[in-house]
């Protein structure tokens, strides 16, 4: 990640994000934090700062890694973002980088936080098949 993009965006979803996020917020590392609300956002941080950056929470739809790329595509054409950066989970950035990519023209980041070991055979299967719907399914934006 370069010491500064337009949004960190944090995709819904297990393991540690948020604190993730934040602490890149903290850092003045982008002017905007975006919080999926497919994961559990306290009420009170939406539509305030954490450090310089405005936070902005949205409820994709769907509620899916795919109505994530989308909502993001919609806030980076009405604030004029060229580059993001996606807080997410090991299992999850390949599969996230390709829908944010049909989405999204700007330059796409990844930073992950570690996974619970009891939850990776679920992940795994759960990636794997997530992946074949994108690659053959959904393959559109």
């Amino acid at each position: 990640m370069p010491a500064r993009v337009d949004a960190i965006i944090v995709l819904g979803g297990e393991g540690h994000r948020l604190d993730a996020a934040l602490s890149l917020a903290r850092q003045d590392r982008a002017s905007y934090l975006v919080l999926s609300q497919g994961m559990y956002v306290p009420p009170e941080l939406c539509g305030t700062r954490v450090g310089t950056a405005t936070v902005i929470c949205f409820l994709p739809n769907p509620d899916t890694t795919q109505g994530e790329a989308e909502a993001t595509a919609r806030l980076a054409r009405q604030y004029g973002w060229r580059s993001v950066v996606l807080v997410t989970v090991p299992d999850q950035t390949w599969r996230a980088e390709l829908r944010f990519r049909r989405c999204y023209s700007g330059t796409i980041f990844a930073v992950t936080t570690p996974l619970a070991a009891h939850l990776w055979p679920l992940m795994i299967a759960y990636q794997w098949a997530a992946t074949v719907k994108a690659e053959v399914a959904n393959r559109g934006c």
